[in-house]
C-alpha cells in the first residue's frame, strides 16, 4: 500500500502532466519566434482603430458621453469569462492542426466580421429607419458588432500568447524575448492603427464608402477598418505558417485531465473542468504569483481610463470641442490619433530594449519604474500636456511584456497550461476595467463631465503599482509548488 507522501507526489505529477503534449518540439529559432509573434500586429492595429475612434464615433451617434464608458463595458466582461475559458480549451485542444491555431484562425474570422458590421452600423441603422441626430438603431448594431469584436480579441489574444510560451518551453530569457517580440510587433500594430485613423481622406481613397447615412468621419472609419480585414488576414497567415504545434491526441488527452481513475469524489472534481481549474488552483499560487496580479490589476485600473478616454481628452478639453458640433472635436480625436502613434513608437523602441533592462535591473524594478512614469504622465495629463502621450508609450511596452512572463515562468512549477495561466492573468486585467467601466462616467460628470477626474484617478493606482512591483517582486522568489492535498 502506498504511502501518503508517494501518493501526493503521484498526484502533483498528474497535475503537472495534466496539458503537456506527448513530445516536446525541436528549438523554436528566433526568426520563427518573430513570425509567430506577428499577428499581434494585425490584432493591435484593430485595437488601435478601436480605441482611437470608436468612443468618438459612439458620441457621434448620439450615446451621452456619461454613458460611453458603459459600451466598453463588454470587454472585461467577455475578457473575464471568455479568455480563461479559451485559455483552458486550447491547453486540451486534440485538433491536428494544433492546440492554439484553430483557436487564433477562428479569432481572426470574428474580428473581420464584427469590425464590418461596426463600420457599417450608421448604414443598417438608416436601413432600419434611424432618423435625426441621436440613431437608436445604429446604436444598437454597433453595440452588438462590438461585443462580438471584444469576444474575438479575448478568443485570439490568449491562444497566441500560450503559443509562444509552448515554444518557448522552460527557458524564461527565451520567454522574455518572445513577449518582447510580441510587445514590437502590438507596437507596430499601433503605429499603423493609429496613423490610419489619423488620415482623414480614406473617403477618397474609398469613395464608395460615403453614402446617404455615413458622413466624411464615418466614411473614414469605415475604410480604416477594411484596411483592418485585410491586415488581420496577412499576419495571421504569417502567425500560423511559422507555428509548427505537435497536437495532442485524444489518450494524451485523458491522460492529461487531473484526478483521472480516482474515487468518486476526484471524478465529481473532475467534472468540474473549467471553474475548478481556474479558480481551484488560486490556493496553490504562491506569494509571487499573488503580487503579480496585484501589480497587473492596479497597473489596469491606470491603463483604461487613458485607452478609453485619449482622444476624446483631446477633441474635448484640449481642442474644445464637442461631438456633431463643428470641426474642432474631429481635429482633436485626430491630434490624438497622433499622438497615440508617437506613443506606439516609444513602445516598439521600449520593446526591442526591454530584455537588456530587465537583464540588468530585474523585471520587478523595470515594472515599478514604468509605473512611476504612468503616474507623471497622467498628472501631466491634467495640466494639458499632449507629450506625455508619447512618453506613456515606454510603461505600456512593460505592461505588454513583463507581467506575460514573469507569470508564464512563475506558473510553470504548478503544473498549469500556459492557456489557462494566460486566462488567470487576464483576470487581473478585466476586472478593473470592469471598475472603470462602470465607475469612470458617473465619477467624471460628479466633476463636471470632462476625462480629468478619471485621469486623476489612474495617476494614483499607477503610483500605487509601481511601490508594489518595486518593494515586492525583486524579492519574490518562484517557489517550490505547494502540495496538491
Amino acid at each position: 500500500m502506498p504511502t501518503p507522501e508517494a501518493e501526493r507526489e503521484r498526484e502533483r505529477e498528474r497535475h503537472r502532466a495534466r496539458t503537456r503534449p506527448a513530445a516536446r518540439p525541436a528549438r523554436t529559432s528566433l526568426r520563427q519566434l518573430l513570425r509567430v509573434a506577428s499577428v499581434a500586429c494585425g490584432i493591435q492595429f484593430g485595437w488601435a482603430l478601436q480605441l482611437s475612434l470608436l468612443t468618438p464615433y459612439v458620441q457621434e451617434l448620439g450615446i451621452p458621453h456619461a454613458w460611453a464608458s458603459i459600451i466598453w463595458l463588454c470587454g472585461p466582461l467577455s475578457g473575464l469569462i471568455v479568455q480563461p475559458m479559451v485559455g483552458h480549451m486550447s491547453d486540451r485542444c486534440a485538433s491536428r492542426f494544433g492546440r492554439r491555431r484553430p483557436f487564433i484562425v477562428v479569432g481572426a474570422v470574428c474580428i473581420a466580421f464584427s469590425v464590418l458590421i461596426i463600420g457599417h452600423s450608421a448604414d443598417i441603422g438608416w436601413l432600419l429607419g434611424d432618423q435625426g441626430g441621436v440613431r437608436p438603431r445604429a446604436i444598437g448594431v454597433f453595440v452588438f458588432g462590438f461585443w462580438i469584436l471584444d469576444v474575438a480579441n479575448n478568443v485570439t489574444q490568449g491562444p497566441c500568447r500560450a503559443l509562444l510560451a509552448d515554444l518557448t518551453g522552460k527557458d524564461h530569457r527565451r520567454t522574455r524575448v518572445a513577449n518582447a517580440y510580441f510587445s514590437l510587433f502590438m507596437a507596430v500594430g499601433n503605429v499603423l492603427g493609429y496613423a490610419t485613423g489619423a488620415f482623414s481622406y480614406w473617403f477618397k481613397v474609398f469613395p464608395f464608402t460615403l453614402t446617404s447615412a455615413c458622413d466624411v468621419n464615418c466614411a473614414n472609419l469605415k475604410s480604416a477598418f477594411l484596411i483592418d480585414i485585410a491586415f488581420i488576414a496577412l499576419t495571421t497567415y504569417l502567425s500560423i505558417s511559422a507555428a509548427h504545434e505537435l497536437p495532442l491526441s485524444s489518450s494524451d488527452r485523458d491522460r492529461n485531465t487531473p484526478f483521472a481513475e480516482e474515487g468518486p469524489e476526484q471524478s465529481s472534481q473532475a467534472e468540474e473542468a473549467f471553474l475548478w481549474e481556474l479558480f481551484g488552483t488560486f490556493r496553490y499560487f504562491s506569494g509571487s504569483i499573488w503580487i503579480i496580479l496585484l501589480v497587473t490589476g492596479l497597473n489596469w485600473i491606470g491603463w483604461f481610463p487613458f485607452l478609453l478616454f485619449d482622444t476624446d481628452w483631446m477633441g474635448r478639453e484640449i481642442y474644445g470641442g464637442k461631438p456633431n458640433e463643428g470641426i474642432n472635436y474631429s481635429n482633436g480625436v485626430r491630434m490624438g490619433a497622433l499622438g497615440l502613434m508617437l506613443n506606439s513608437i516609444m513602445l516598439g523602441i521600449t520593446s526591442v530594449l526591454m530584455e537588456k533592462l530587465c537583464r540588468k535591473w530585474g523585471s520587478g524594478f523595470v515594472w515599478g519604474i514604468s509605473n512611476f512614469i504612468m503616474a507623471l504622465c497622467f498628472l501631466a495629463m491634467l495640466l494639458h500636456s499632449l507629450v506625455v502621450f508619447a512618453i506613456l508609450g515606454i510603461p505600456l511596452a512593460i505592461t505588454y511584456s513583463v507581467p506575460y512572463a514573469l507569470i508564464s515562468s512563475r506558473i510553470e512549477s504548478l503544473g498549469l497550461g500556459q492557456g489557462l495561466s494566460m486566462g488567470v492573468l487576464n483576470l487581473a486585467i478585466v476586472i478593473p476595467q470592469v471598475v472603470v467601466s462602470l465607475g469612470s462616467g458617473p465619477w467624471d460628470q460628479l466633476f463636471g463631465g470632462g476625462n480629468s477626474p478619471a485621469f486623476a484617478v489612474a495617476a494614483v493606482a499607477a503610483l500605487a503599482s509601481g511601490l508594489v512591483a518595486i518593494l515586492a517582486i525583486p524579492r519574490s522568489i518562484p517557489q517550490k509548488p505547494r502540495s496538491f492535498t
